[in-house]
């Protein structure tokens, strides 16, 4: 009783230690951003501003026509949410067919799409951005949306969760008569709620935060996604970390409430069979 005391007294210290490592950047940043310039070079080390100022957030959203972060902000939240509904509806109907369906060479071609994942994504950029230079895609949101749309991972994991649901409620339906359209909406798909939730957070935080892909597919400015842009705007306030760390705590927000309102499903989650009743 002892061990199993001691052992949960020093998983608390770790974690307690490792949230205070990643929270007092976050609060420095949060805090800084109602600093003055002059306030951050002077007072670099304390936490809390000496003067209080808003005017950060009104230059960086409001009076910055050569980097609009506001802009910026719209297109990354279109392009991330466009993308994550995309993936639902793709990774869903993969997974679906991969685990139910039996067609001629489906185990071999998931084999070779299990494949694909030990080549590194760096590999695909130069074709990528031929194909999307063919299609017309350069400085559209479909360059940043569609290409990331059926990741391997998501498929395979979507896959092994469906496996986990009795075959025998397909054929329970199947003998009311029920489709295959019919069985994968109403009987597969609420049950898939829980690994779709985690699909869901994966694909939204990965696209709001992909930096290398859209810096190389957009160069049009009013186009441009925040995190990418966010490089533009450090390189317009080199020596102004006020502003810098303004445009980069109203990058986060999005995904920090993301994670903060979903909290309860990604941890149901984890376990991927919370949703399957036996």
């Amino acid at each position: 009783m002892e061990k199993k005391a001691v052992s949960k007294f020093v998983s608390i210290i770790f974690l307690t230690l490792m949230a205070v490592i990643w929270v007092i950047p976050l609060l420095y940043t949060f805090f800084s951003s109602f600093k003055s310039e002059a306030d951050i070079q002077s007072n670099a080390f304390t936490i809390l501003p000496i003067h209080w100022v808003i005017g950060n957030y009104q230059d960086v959203l409001f009076q910055n026509t050569s980097a609009p972060v506001a802009k910026w902000f719209m297109n990354s939240l279109i392009i991330s949410v466009s993308q994550t509904v995309l993936v639902l509806v793709i990774v869903s109907l993969a997974g679906y067919g991969y685990s139910r369906m039996k067609f001629k060479g489906r185990d071999a071609i998931f084999v070779f799409l299990m494949a694909t994942m030990m080549f590194p994504a760096v590999v695909n950029l130069i074709p990528l951005y031929k194909i999307m230079d063919t299609l017309g895609w350069v400085n559209n949101y479909l360059a940043a949306i569609v290409p990331g749309s059926a990741a391997v991972f998501n498929i395979f994991l979507v896959k092994q969760f469906m496996q986990g649901i009795p075959i025998d409620f397909d054929e329970s339906a199947r003998v009311d008569g029920a489709s295959d359209f019919q069985i994968f909406m109403k009987l597969i798909l609420p049950l898939m709620r829980p690994v779709l939730t985690v699909v869901a957070l994966f694909t939204f935080t990965a696209s709001w935060n992909d930096f290398l892909w859209p810096s190389i597919v957009f160069n049009d400015i009013e186009k441009m996604p925040i995190t990418p842009g966010l490089q533009l705007l450090q390189g317009m306030y080199a020596l102004d970390i006020a502003h810098a760390l303004t445009g980069a705590l109203i990058a986060i927000v999005p995904t920090f409430i993301l994670y903060l309102f979903t909290q309860k499903y990604f941890m149901e989650s984890l376990s991927l069979s919370s949703g399957v009743k036996g």
